[in-house]
């Protein structure tokens, strides 16, 4: 890694921190009264929704394949995880350390679950391959709805609240961060080699079949700990609640932000988690503005507001200092010719 990127990361790193530190002192300053409790919950709640749709744009965006069952892998990490934790929840220990356990049990059981689909649905391709995640979610959720340790299609309760946003906050990043650096790794260039041509990628050696269960396994793995997070905030669960709708809604976050950006996901899953809280008194039109944002994107913008672009804090100085530069340069002319 040469110097320059080190700098980059570090600097990056830092406007994190920043970022928290503004945050934690506006909530713990009591600034916002009553309010602090809600908007907490929408920065939680815009915390797993930023790793859901982050994960599925490593299908749809990294690897150019459409994935209508990603709720289904959400699914299974919320209840393998809220399952292992109520089994724990006697066993005195901290919530820290119960709440890692719950993010790595929903993960791993999300990936099981997503090499035992990828296997035989990856060998398919656009169309066909939406209907089998389509059909696999809805084939999951029928499931929970029958077994009784997830209710038996009653409410899941009792779940313990773990999921404070001060954690989730550093979760995001570490899985954001994870995401991004895969997606510049090795195998993250083989994905897009293999989306921008299947064919040629293929005659030259690659094994696609395993890149791209690999790839779908580390999607769902990272949607396994959305869902984990998703379990402990909310602390009741219906398997409804991961229906077809939910999928399209983070297919539609990725479509918005831009499928190939990282940083469109983050934004648009941000945004599309407070228009719901900031529409409240027009619930029954939220999917309606989401299809009026949706065909705007695809009218004005078609490969989503971001693009394939990523933000950089180190780039985004750069060119202020160069703007700043550039905008001295004038007046020191005018004021040499004087």
């Amino acid at each position: 890694m040469g110097k320059e990127k080190k700098i980059s990361y570090f600097i990056n790193a830092v406007g994190v921190l920043v970022l928290f530190l503004l945050l934690y002192a506006l909530f713990q300053s009591g600034v916002l009264g009553v309010r602090t409790s809600y908007l907490k919950g929408i920065c939680t709640t815009a915390c797993y929704t930023i790793i859901m749709v982050t994960s599925l744009n490593l299908l749809v965006g990294f690897m150019g394949e459409f994935s209508l069952g990603h709720a289904g892998f959400m699914s299974v990490g919320a209840y393998a995880s809220a399952v292992v934790t109520n089994m724990l929840a006697d066993a005195g220990i901290p919530n820290l350390l119960l709440f890692i356990i719950a993010l790595l049990v929903g993960g791993c059981c999300a990936a099981v679950t997503g090499v035992l689909v990828g296997i035989p649905a990856l060998r398919l391709r656009g169309d066909y391959l939406a209907i089998v995640t389509v059909a696999f979610a809805e084939i999951i959720r029928v499931a929970f709805c029958n077994f009784e340790i997830t209710g038996g299609g009653r409410t899941m309760s009792g779940i313990a609240k773990l999921s404070d946003f001060y954690w989730c906050f550093w979760v995001t990043v570490v899985c954001v961060s994870i995401m991004f650096l895969y997606t510049r790794s090795r195998f993250g260039r083989t994905i897009v080699a293999i989306r921008e041509d299947y064919i040629a990628a293929s005659a030259s050696g690659i094994n696609v079949t395993f890149y791209k269960v690999l790839n779908f396994t580390i999607s769902a793995f990272f949607a396994g700990v959305g869902g984990a997070m998703y379990a402990h905030y909310m602390t009741a669960m219906i398997p409804t609640n991961f229906n077809f709708a939910y999928s399209a809604e983070m297919l539609t976050e990725v479509i918005i932000g831009g499928t190939g950006s990282l940083t469109g996901s983050i934004i648009g899953a941000a945004f599309l988690s407070a228009l719901p809280e900031a529409m409240r008194q027009f619930a029954n039109y939220r999917m309606l503005a989401y299809s009026v944002v949706l065909v705007l994107v695809m009218i004005f913008k078609p490969g989503g507001i971001f693009g394939k672009w990523e933000f950089s804090l180190t780039r985004a100085l750069k060119k202020l200092v160069h703007f700043g530069r550039d905008g001295k340069k004038p007046a020191e002319q005018m004021t040499g010719g004087e």
